[in-house]
């Protein structure tokens, strides 16, 4: 098994030539500080927006795409499931609208694979969410009865337990939620096509350039990367996920640094049609510490598991990458969900931090003189929304004042989370709460009464774990 921090997905991509760092001051229209599918994203609708404006991106990493964007599990999903906590938090008209937005930016993942000729595997096969014990029952009814409350039931739908085994029959499953628009791709493969389309549409990209620091003033911001080098622009996008909990800005407080971690089997195509999971369905489980799965056009399995480690302060000290204890933790959660897999190889392993908001849904945040934006806290659900993101952020920095810059997630209210290390020690305690207690109503037992009381702690100080 290959364990490293970069994984599967960015290997079978293949190597790409890095552009060189920025070595000189540039002025641009729009500034946005990181590569990966938030910061592109935003690149790729102001070049839609105003085809003459220059745009410059800085990327840390040697290649955009190598984070988060390029190393996730590949689920292109609209926000339907979350319909139910938009609704309480932003009322049923402002949660409409954001559920109409992430659609139609899931489909124009689609679509860009298709007009732009990019083979990243895009395949809409649905979105199931699965109850794995009888605790996880009632997962997605509260969605599906918001989404019927407001007119859009066909978004979203109940399928018995039958219904599930048509479409993975693992022994684990039992009744669930169906998204017909879900879809997969291969995340790497999309990362580095959106990659090549901006740098031939002649958006700037400097990659191995860090930036050291970023000031907002009343006419412009600035960023200087480690060498010093500076870009100057009217406005700023700062798409830099987890790592700003660890800046100072608008987002330091309102983030959780947590980890997600993936598997990939051998090709094991015999299996997959065993299990009649032939359709490209992406599957999770009804955990709040999430499970999730799909397959590959070559016949492997992916695994993924939401239950990695807190990062204390956002330094994640590499474990959020490589952690062999969350590795053979989730080995043995594959094999309970598919027996078939026991003793079939594991080629790749790999994992990577998530920024992890309150409310478990992506905000964007202005600075203080509104020149410009940060972003994240997708919460490991960003294929699809970081493009309707994406354009929020475009028209913000455009200064259109058009619906995208008004849909709620744009400077609306979000909890802050507890200073270090109290954010980590009661982060990690809920954690480990949270797993104890979904193992054991798994495997029918009562749960642990003190995990089962720290598990209910996000509940109530106005934390939303789950969907």
């Amino acid at each position: 098994m290959i364990h490293t921090r970069l994984g599967y997905w960015i290997e079978e991509a293949g190597d790409v030539t890095s552009r060189p760092p920025l070595d000189a001051d540039r002025d641009a229209d729009v500034l946005i500080v990181g590569g990966g599918y938030t910061g592109m994203w935003t690149a790729w609708h102001v070049h839609a927006l105003a085809p003459d404006a220059r745009i410059v991106i800085l990327e840390s990493e040697p290649v955009c795409g190598r984070g988060p964007s390029g190393r996730n599990g590949g689920f292109v999903e609209g926000m339907w499931t979350h319909m139910a906590s938009m609704r309480d938090r932003w009322g049923a008209a402002p949660a409409l609208a954001v559920g109409v937005a992430a659609e139609e930016a899931a489909l124009r993942v689609g679509a860009f694979c298709t007009e732009e000729g990019v083979d990243a595997w895009y395949r809409q096969g649905g979105y199931l969410e699965v109850s794995t014990a009888p605790a996880q029952d009632d997962t997605g009814h509260a969605a599906v009865d918001a989404c019927r409350e407001l007119g859009v039931d066909d978004k979203l739908r109940l399928i018995s337990a039958d219904d599930v085994r048509t479409h993975c029959d693992s022994p684990e499953f039992r009744a669930g939620v169906i998204e017909p628009l879900g879809a997969t791709v291969q995340p790497a493969r999309l990362a580095l096509a959106l990659r090549r389309r901006l740098l031939e549409l002649g958006v700037e990209i400097y990659e191995s350039s860090p930036v050291a620091r970023f000031r907002e003033a009343d006419e412009e911001v600035e960023a200087a990367t480690t060498t010093a080098a500076r870009v100057r622009a009217p406005r700023g996008v700062i798409a830099i996920g987890g790592a700003a909990r660890s800046r100072r800005g608008p987002l330091a407080g309102r983030l959780t640094v947590a980890s997600s971690h993936i598997l990939i089997t051998e090709p094991v195509p015999e299996v997959i049609e065993k299990l009649g999971w032939t359709g490209g369905e992406a599957i999770t489980d009804g955990r709040a510490l999430v499970h999730y799965f799909r397959t590959t056009p070559d016949g492997r399995i992916a695994f993924g598991w939401g239950g990695g480690r807190i990062a204390m302060g956002a330094r994640t000290h590499g474990r959020a990458e490589v952690d062999a204890d969350v590795i053979e933790a989730q080995r043995r959660h594959m094999i309970e969900y598919f027996p078939e897999l026991a003793g079939r190889r594991i080629t790749h392993a790999w994992g990577g931090p998530i920024d992890a908001s309150p409310t478990h849904l992506p905000a964007i945040t202005s600075l203080k003189r509104n020149r410009a934006w940060v972003a994240a806290g997708y919460t490991g659900n960003g294929v699809g929304p970081t493009n309707m993101i994406g354009r929020s952020l475009a028209s913000l920095a455009l200064d259109r004042g058009d619906d995208p810059t008004r849909l709620p997630f744009v400077d609306g209210p979000m909890p802050r989370v507890p200073p270090e290390p109290f954010h980590w020690i009661g982060g990690e305690s809920i954690r480990l709460g949270i797993a104890s207690k979904e193992y054991a109503e798994r495997e029918g037992r009562k749960p642990n009464p003190i995990a089962a009381a720290v598990a209910k702690v996000p509940e109530l100080i106005g934390f939303h774990i789950g969907r």
